[in-house]
């Protein structure tokens, strides 16, 4: 879908029930999530100049992001440890008068994940630090912060718990093995749990690690809820992408393409489904592993190491290297590659994207392997939306007991 630069005036422009600040905020998907959830962003950074340009595309085209294009400071491509209040210029105002609701970030997950040397905090990429440096300066009334399940890791556990003392005070092992305490930023850390993004309608194995956090008279006597799942039942690769693969495969259901054309189509879908049905057996579902976005040391985009390949051929798809979408296909004549192939078609980026669970409108900058690392870094916004709403639950709670004291 092509967006208008202009688009219409709508009730999308009204006042957003909460604010908020994203930091790290790649190409949108805890974005978006929140979006859905009731916050206004006044603020979304990024150092990556293919995520930022993906950011404000997006903000600056899409209908139901009238207020952002208004009111959100899309920052240029910023390191984090730059940003600053006086880089507030459209929101600078709002900020002053509504304070901010929520400060959130997927801070870099290398130096947590399992795919990497794991070296915590004596990883240069490590924000956590920074995170909490805007804690104390912007003050918000929540903090919402994501990473990767390996943060939870047993090896962490004392960098955790340093975290936690930092924002609510309490005792910590310093770097001697003596006890330290941290007077904290007047904050109560709710909840640091893993929450897996299938659980949530994604079609995708994808557990993330997320910490919620309030400031203490913010939240007094209102009870924290954590998000429980809003699916009984994974949702299949086979559904998720159905629509679009056969999109993808329909014009070539006649001509000379015709015969291979809806064999390909076939033998996906049945891979994709049967791979479904007998998964469910088990209690699980045909969804897809987890999508990484690769560094940027790499080569091509693919759909991630061997293990994940394999699952992938599965069901029914080529994990070997990422399509070209529909136009560009028939432009380079790259059917045989993209969809013919005896190992099933491989994804474009827009159904990664599907898998990831962004909206099917939301657009990304930069050439294909570009777009596709942007989509394989990203935070599902189902899974956002979902802590979102915890968050704002608090949040209303809060404003009507404090109105009634006025």
């Amino acid at each position: 879908m092509t967006h208008t630069m202009e688009p219409e005036r709508s009730a999308e422009t009204n006042e957003p029930e909460f604010t908020s600040i994203e930091i790290c905020a790649g190409a949108g998907g805890q974005a978006i999530g929140l979006h859905q959830a009731g916050f206004g962003h006044l603020a979304l950074v990024e150092i990556d100049p293919y995520a930022a340009a993906t950011l404000r595309m997006n903000v600056i085209s899409h209908p139901k992001w009238l207020w952002e294009r208004d009111n959100c400071d899309v920052l240029p491509p910023t390191d984090v440890k730059s940003f600053k209040l006086e880089h507030l210029q459209k929101s600078a105002k709002l900020y002053r008068q509504r304070g901010l609701d929520l400060l959130a970030g997927g801070v870099p997950c290398p130096p947590f994940s399992h795919a990497g040397k794991q070296l915590g905090k004596d990883d240069e990429r490590d924000l956590f630090p920074r995170m909490l440096e805007l804690v104390k300066e912007l003050e918000p009334r929540a903090v919402m912060i994501e990473n990767v399940r390996g943060i939870m890791d047993p090896k962490f556990e004392n960098y955790r718990e340093q975290i936690k003392a930092r924002l609510q005070s309490g005792w910590y092992e310093g770097e001697d093995g003596q006890k330290v305490w941290d007077d904290g930023l007047g904050y109560e850390v709710c909840e640091w749990g893993i929450l897996e993004a299938s659980d949530f309608g994604v079609p995708q194995l994808r557990p993330r690690a997320i910490l919620v956090a309030f400031r203490k008279d913010v939240l007094k006597d209102v009870k924290y809820e954590w998000p429980t799942p809003t699916h009984d039942e994974p949702v299949s690769v086979a559904k998720a992408l159905g629509p679009s693969m056969l999109a993808r495969y329909k014009p070539y259901f006649e001509g000379v393409y015709a015969e291979v054309a809806r064999e390909s189509h076939r033998l996906w879908l049945d891979a994709a489904t049967r791979r479904h049905e007998e998964l469910l057996e088990r209690g699980g579902g045909g969804i897809a592993p987890t999508l990484v976005g690769g560094s940027k040391k790499h080569g091509g985009a693919d759909l991630g190491p061997s293990r994940a390949k394999a699952a992938w051929k599965s069901l029914g798809v080529n994990g070997l290297g990422v399509a070209n979408d529909p136009e560009t296909c028939k432009k380079k004549e790259t059917e045989a590659r993209d969809l013919f192939g005896p190992n099933g078609p491989m994804l474009t980026v827009q159904q990664a994207a599907l898998i990831q669970g962004f909206p099917p409108e939301w657009e990304f900058s930069g050439g294909k392997t570009a777009q596709y690392r942007q989509v394989g870094n990203a935070f599902p916004p189902p899974v956002a939306k979902a802590v979102g709403r915890s968050i704002a639950d608090v949040l209303r709670a809060a404003r009507e007991r404090d109105s009634k004291k006025d």
